[in-house]
Order: structure tokens, then C-alpha cells, then sequence
């Protein structure tokens, strides 16, 4: 099974559970005692005890027993239904629902929420429910001073209950919603990770290069050397002679080539100078799209007055890239790009004459979220998951820019990345 697939298990992991057990079950502990030889509230305490010893030894076995360091699904449902008839057990001799610990029952449930699948969740879920409404009706009395003696009135009590479900319920769902989220926003957020990395990886090519040149230059010039001693001896052989001087030749231009990246691994790409500015960027990748597309480019720099040069980013690269491939991909025939530049702001426009963005995810304000889905069957297999869009829009929000969507009002979508000139000096 491949890491990507793994990393969407839902796991717990196990350091973590097993030291907020230790924290719990010294926290237990040290009530009752407290309450049995300190208040001296008298009350059956060695049953509590009793069943936190037994909790110590599970804890124990969990932490030495079991090698994995990521608990799965299953067994960590197993664990937190036995906390929750742990906490349950405690309760039932120690005042039931009139204890005013009862809300800390909710906590496996509630943790199960953030970590497992949805089905653990209602199953602990449910077990909360059922130990709530036993302990509502069947519990000892809250352990208290001989001269006073607790007691509330019925209507009170069974609405302690309901209070701690209707939190219980709400607390779970929002878990079970925000994890879910933040699962998918870090899947994406690996992905993004791991094309910057090819990005990177390709930037450092330059300096690569300039190694391999300085150590073929020796290997290189040995093999001109020979080449032309040898047009010295078989100079006359009109078989050979045309083959030596395309060697010879070839050989010469290798030499410049390498003499070039010895003195700059760069040169022969202006793309990735130390400082350039953003019609740089769009020109070079409009050529690269034009080299596999049919359609029509068109770069508007008339309103494009106040250049500002910043270090090249690929992070940049990637992020105008993704827009202006996406523009390529839904047009039908024409893709404009404005750049628009004042003392202060710097804009990129990218817009293309294709069906628009989706209406269900732009009046929703969606768009650039990753992994989701429009109701437009019509134009489905080019929208994907939008993780394209979240990736390019995530990179260049981390270089200073805005992105707004929007459909132009003839036809088509539109991208508008907006920079405050004092930030795009700082990448």
C-alpha cells in the first residue's frame, strides 16, 4: 500500500491516548482518596478503586503490549468503549447523574470524533447514551458530609442528562465535520508539498549543470584533441573526413555550451534570472503553452506602467501556471491576459471565453477548496476536485496575493491575483 493511502487510515495515535489515560486515571485517583480520607465524605470507594487498578493494567498493556505506534480504527474503539463504562462504573458509586464530573463522560466520544471513522463515532455515540440514561435512574448517592444530604427535584435531574446528550451530539458533530476537513486540507496540502518539491527540484538543475560541466570539460577536450589528430593522419580518406569534421565541430559547440554554464548555469534561460518581474513569468509560460496548444494567447501590457522585480519563486511559477492552464484547458478559442501595475498594486487578469466557473461553487464561495465536486453534469470531467485550483491559489496567497473569481459578463471565467507592491518586493 502506498504512504498517500495509508495517511488516510483513520488512527489514533498511541503515546498521546495513553499519556491522557495516565493524566485521567491519576485525576480519579486522587479524588477519591481525597474525598474518602480528606473530606471524610464516606462512601463505597473500593469498587472506584478497584476498577482504576484494573484501568492502570489495560494502560499498561496498551502501552507495552502493543508495538504499533498508531492504534487503528477497531481497536481504538475498543479502548474508548471501555473508558466509557469505566467512567460509568465510577459514576454509578459516586452519585450517578448528580455527580458533577458527569460531563467529562462525553470525552471518548468526542475524541473518537477527531481521529475515527464516523460509524465508531455513533456507536460511542449510542454507549454514552445508554450509560446516561442508566445513571440517571440507578446510582448511589453522592458521597456528602453526614449533616447534609443532596438532593434536587426530578425534573431537574432528568434534565442534566438531556443537556449532556444535546452537547455530546453537538460537540461529535462538528468533530466528525472539522476533521474531516482538516484531513482533506492536509491531503492537499502534501500534494502541494510534493509538486513544490519537483519545482525546487528542477530550480536546482541549474546549479547541477554547472557541476557536470566542470567535470566534462577534461573528458571533452581529450576527445577534440584526438578528433583532430586523427583529420591530421586520415585527413585525405574522403570515407572518414566528413565524420571527423562533424565530430570536430560537434565537439567545439559542446565546449561552449559548457564554457556558458561554467560561467552561468542560467544563461540560456532568461525564466530564471535571480530578479524578474511579473511579465516575465507570464510571458514564459504562455510559450510554453503555445508549444501544445492551438489556441489564441494574447498578452496586454498597456496598462502595464511600474515594474516591480522580485526573486523568482517557483512557488509563483506554479501558482500563474495553474490559472492560466486552467484558462487554456476551458476556452474555446482565446485566453487574454492583463497585467495592470500602479505605484502601489499589481494585478494579473487571466481570462478565458470558455463555459465559466461552475455557478453552484462561486455563489457558494467554494472555489479554490480542494476536493469538491459541481452539479454542472454538462462540463463534469474538465472540473475535476478543484485541487488544482486550491494548490495555485494556496501558493500565491503565501507569496502576498489575492485571487478573486469570478464570470466575465460576455462569457468565461476570470481570475483576478492582486499584489501590493511592498509585498511582491519581498519574495
Amino acid at each position: 500500500m502506498k504512504f498517500n493511502e495509508t495517511s488516510k487510515n483513520y488512527i489514533l495515535n498511541k503515546s498521546t491516548y495513553v499519556n491522557l489515560r495516565w493524566i485521567a486515571y491519576s485525576g480519579q485517583l486522587a479524588t477519591i482518596l481525597l474525598v474518602q480520607f480528606f473530606f471524610e465524605f464516606k462512601f463505597n470507594y473500593l469498587p472506584c478503586v478497584l476498577i482504576i487498578l484494573v484501568s492502570i493494567l489495560t494502560n499498561l498493556y496498551l502501552n507495552f503490549k502493543i508495538k504499533e505506534n498508531q492504534l487503528n480504527n477497531l481497536f481504538s474503539t475498543i479502548f474508548l468503549t471501555y473508558d466509557i463504562f469505566q467512567l460509568s462504573i465510577l459514576f454509578f458509586f459516586t452519585g450517578g447523574i448528580t455527580n458533577p464530573f458527569i460531563f467529562l463522560i462525553i470525552i471518548p466520544a468526542v475524541f473518537s470524533s477527531q481521529y475515527l471513522y464516523i460509524k465508531s463515532s455513533i456507536i460511542l455515540v449510542s454507549i454514552t447514551a445508554a450509560c446516561l440514561t442508566f445513571l440517571t435512574f440507578f446510582y448511589y448517592d453522592l458521597p456528602h458530609p453526614n449533616i447534609l444530604h443532596f438532593h434536587a427535584p426530578d425534573y431537574y435531574l432528568n434534565s442534566i442528562p438531556i443537556a449532556i446528550l444535546i452537547g455530546l451530539v453537538f460537540l461529535v458533530y462538528f468533530g466528525v465535520k472539522f476533521g474531516n476537513e482538516n484531513k482533506i486540507r492536509k491531503e492537499a496540502y502534501d500534494k502541494m508539498q510534493e509538486i513544490m518539491a519537483k519545482e525546487n527540484e528542477l530550480v536546482s538543475l541549474g546549479g547541477q549543470a554547472a557541476a557536470a560541466a566542470h567535470s566534462l570539460g577534461t573528458p571533452l577536450s581529450t576527445i577534440l584533441l584526438t578528433a583532430k589528430e586523427l583529420k591530421k593522419e586520415f585527413g585525405n580518406n574522403d570515407k572518414i573526413k566528413n565524420d571527423l569534421d562533424l565530430l570536430i565541430s560537434q565537439s567545439n559547440r559542446c565546449s561552449e555550451i559548457i564554457k556558458k554554464l561554467t560561467l552561468n548555469p542560467m544563461i540560456e534561460d532568461e525564466f530564471l534570472d535571480n530578479e524578474i518581474s511579473l511579465d516575465i513569468y507570464i510571458k514564459e509560460i504562455v510559450r510554453s503553452y503555445k508549444e501544445i496548444s492551438n489556441k489564441n494567447f494574447f498578452i496586454n501590457l498597456e496598462r502595464f506602467n511600474y515594474k516591480v522585480k522580485s526573486f523568482k519563486s517557483p512557488e509563483i511559477v506554479y501558482g500563474l501556471r495553474n490559472f492560466v492552464g486552467n484558462a487554456n484547458k476551458f476556452s474555446e478559442s482565446k485566453i487574454e491576459i492583463f497585467l495592470i501595475s500602479s505605484k502601489t498594486e499589481t494585478e494579473v487578469i487571466v481570462r478565458d471565453d470558455g463555459p465559466g466557473f461552475p455557478k453552484d461553487l462561486i455563489d457558494k464561495a467554494r472555489l479554490g477548496e480542494p476536493y469538491i465536486r459541481t452539479k454542472d453534469n454538462k462540463h463534469i470531467s474538465k472540473y475535476g476536485l478543484g485541487l488544482g485550483t486550491f494548490i495555485g491559489k494556496t501558493l500565491l496567497e503565501k507569496n502576498f496575493a489575492e485571487i478573486f473569481f469570478k464570470n466575465s459578463k460576455k462569457k468565461g471565467a476570470e481570475v483576478l491575483i492582486r499584489w501590493n507592491n511592498k509585498d511582491l518586493k519581498k519574495i
